[in-house]
């Protein structure tokens, strides 16, 4: 049994040996590696001088103002033609009524009444109620009350089609009923 465990322990101490010299090889390649691999970095270009620029554009029109709105709108009408500039024109040149401020699908239709032998109806909007007749205006659209009846306004809106041309359309606001 002793010859055995002498037998053994030089097979192990051999094992050993070349797992040593194995290690030492990759260590020494690794260094030949380093050495021969030199890494190349571009320099980073340096920065473009920042100038500032003085804003000129103080005493302009705002581009968002009201006045430049209507320019616009009626340079618009001059250009595409007397059919729509007749409909646009006379939109322009009036008063604005209150109602016109609030998008037709924001008013609501609760009821109606005859007033004086004249049709008229109520509309609910912003939790307050008004008064409309025929001839009054409602909405964004510029659009005028032609009838009123039990059960809805009909409105004419002016309205820009596909081609930029004003051209008029029906709207009507109907009754809603108070759901239980």
């Amino acid at each position: 049994m002793s010859v055995r465990l002498v037998l053994a322990l030089a097979a192990a101490a051999l094992l050993a040996a070349c797992g040593a010299s194995e290690e030492e090889e990759i260590q020494q390649w690794m260094q030949e590696q380093r050495a021969s691999i030199k890494p190349q970095v571009k320099p980073i270009p340096e920065p473009k001088r920042f100038t500032p620029q003085a804003y000129t554009q103080e005493a302009a029109v705002e581009p968002f103002s009201q006045q430049k709105l209507v320019v616009a709108l009626k340079r618009d009408a001059a250009q595409t033609g007397t059919a729509s500039a007749a409909l646009l024109q006379p939109e322009l040149n009036r008063r604005k009524e209150p109602l016109e401020a609030y998008p037709l699908d924001s008013m609501v239709m609760v009821g109606s009444l005859i007033k004086q032998g004249q049709p008229m109806a109520l509309v609910k909007v912003d939790n307050l109620l008004y008064q409309v007749k025929p001839g009054n205006y409602l909405g964004q659209n510029y659009g005028r009350i032609t009838k009123v009846s039990e059960t809805e306004i009909v409105l004419r809106e002016l309205v820009q089609d596909a081609a930029g041309e004003w051209v008029e359309r029906t709207s009507t606001l109907q009754l809603q009923e108070k759901s239980k």
